[in-house]
């Protein structure tokens, strides 16, 4: 059998930037939430907002070290797998991880000991200020990637010179069209994931009557988190789909399943089963005319089909169509759960429902699903062109020998499986443990009402030298 180099290299990535995407879509929205917190328990001093830092934060730190393990990988596959890609968009894409480097990964790397380890070491705001400097970092690495990989989708601000891109507008190039779009989309989202991991685990303990107290302040904040963020990230996505609309219409005829080159009166397919070879759809079910309402804002807007490009232009039409589909589905899941735990909080029954919280608990992981679907929609959609209309991927594949890709497409399907192995398992062991207990608290926070640690220590210890002494002053005089 004949191995296609093409395929497997674009396989190898997938599969890598893939499992790497799971942990910065927690992270992000993670750091938030933490920060929140403790700023929260500065302010009002509620005990269980230092108890909800305090136990996210360990779930942060494995969930960040493995972002940045899997994500160094990611680099290094440019320059082996697609060696043409930085050759050619280096003068472009190159700064833009160089600033991604520059400022977001320091922040993040400079703070994040004395967030993770300085609780006792530094004072109450100081730890607070490197709590925000990581969750800022957070955002300003989205920032960065984001901008690089929209350039790919929508490329703007550039000049080609001898076959390579060139920086015309550094403006041009990080506000290219489809970018405000699809970072506010993925930071919305990447609050959202964390939301409904908090609120998934805090369901689990109330269902399990375990750490009450603790489990009801996540749930409560988290269903008002989401019943903010739900229908607002629906709006984003609504004004994304203008965006692809605009700017790369043959992705989005792939996502809603359009054929004709220009269709009007378009329905909304609630189920299809896209056919490449018959260019059309099989076991149709749709709303007539939503489709074209929803695409356009107009109730018979027309939109441009996948006829309207060759075949050899058209993405892989079922993955991007029922990707699609999946995200949509759960972030309207998620819009459910938001609605019924108003309501729920209304009747007084938000902790005692055992069928909602049985929900929540199985959502704890939909936000990771919803953001790898899509993610495959944008990716796979922009194909067969790894920069929209200008340059194909088959182009810029490296000639390794193809034995060699799936070595080490193989040595990543095992590495990887053992590594989230190992994740989910102190996840699990985390959980299980459950948050810290307030006598811990309590004591803990004996070194936090000093400038710091050290301070705190050396009062300690001279206070206990100073009682010694008495004592041995005491027992002289008494002799």
């Amino acid at each position: 059998m004949d191995l296609d180099v093409a395929i497997l290299s674009r396989i190898q990535f997938a599969f890598t930037v893939s499992f790497h995407i799971i942990f910065p879509s927690i992270t992000i929205g993670l750091a938030t939430l933490i920060a929140i917190w403790e700023g929260l328990w500065l302010k009002t001093h509620n005990p269980y907002y230092l108890q909800l830092a305090k136990f996210w934060i360990k779930p942060f730190a494995i969930t960040f070290g493995m972002g940045v393990v899997s994500g160094i990988v990611l680099s290094y596959e440019f320059g082996t797998n697609f060696s043409k890609f930085s050759e050619i968009t280096g003068a472009i894409l190159g700064p833009l991880m160089a600033y991604e480097v520059l400022t977001a990964f320091f922040m993040e790397a400079g703070f994040l000991g004395v967030m993770l380890f300085g609780w006792q070491r530094v004072g109450r705001k100081l730890h607070f200020f490197a709590t925000m400097t990581v969750m800022i970092g957070t955002w300003i690495s989205a920032f960065w990637i984001i901008v690089a990989n929209s350039w790919m989708q929508t490329p703007a601000g550039y000049k080609i010179v001898n076959g390579k891109f060139e920086v015309s507008s550094w403006m041009e190039v990080i506000f290219n069209p489809s970018m405000p779009y699809r970072l506010t989309h993925m930071l919305v989202a990447s609050l959202i994931t964390a939301t409904f991991v908090v609120a998934g685990i805090s369901a689990y303990y109330l269902l399990k009557k375990k750490n009450i107290p603790f489990a009801k302040k996540g749930l409560s904040m988290c269903m008002w988190f989401a019943l903010v963020l739900t229908p607002l990230q629906a709006w984003i996505g609504d004004m994304h789909g203008l965006n692809v609309h605009e700017h790369q219409p043959t992705k989005l005829a792939a996502m809603e399943g359009i054929w004709p080159a220009q269709e009007e009166n378009v329905p909304l397919l609630l189920f299809a089963m896209p056919n490449m070879e018959t260019e059309s759809n099989d076991y149709q079910v749709g709303i007539p005319n939503l489709g074209s309402l929803i695409l356009t804002h107009s109730w018979d807007g027309a939109v441009q089909g996948l006829k309207a490009v060759p075949p050899e232009d058209r993405p892989n039409v079922p993955l991007v169509f029922w990707s699609f589909r999946v995200m949509v589905g759960i972030g309207f899941g998620m819009i459910g759960i938001a609605a019924l735990a108003l309501l729920l909080r209304r009747k007084n029954r938000l902790y005692e429902n055992k069928v909602f919280l049985s929900i929540v608990t199985l959502f704890t992981p939909m936000g990771v699903i919803a953001v790898l679907a899509g993610w495959y929609v944008v990716e796979i959609g922009r194909q067969p062109w790894i920069v929209y209309n200008l340059v194909r991927t088959s182009e810029i594949v490296s000639p390794l020998p193809a034995e060699r890709v799936l070595f080490t497409l193989t040595m990543f399907v095992i590495i990887y499986s053992l590594l989230i192995g190992v994740y989910l398992y102190f996840m699990r062991k985390l959980i299980k443990k459950g948050p810290p207990s307030m006598e811990a608290l309590e004591q803990q926070l004996i070194g936090m009402k000093a400038p710091g640690y050290a301070l705190a220590w050396v009062k300690s210890l001279t206070t206990k030298e100073q009682q010694a002494n008495d004592q041995t002053s005491q027992a002289q005089g008494n002799k």
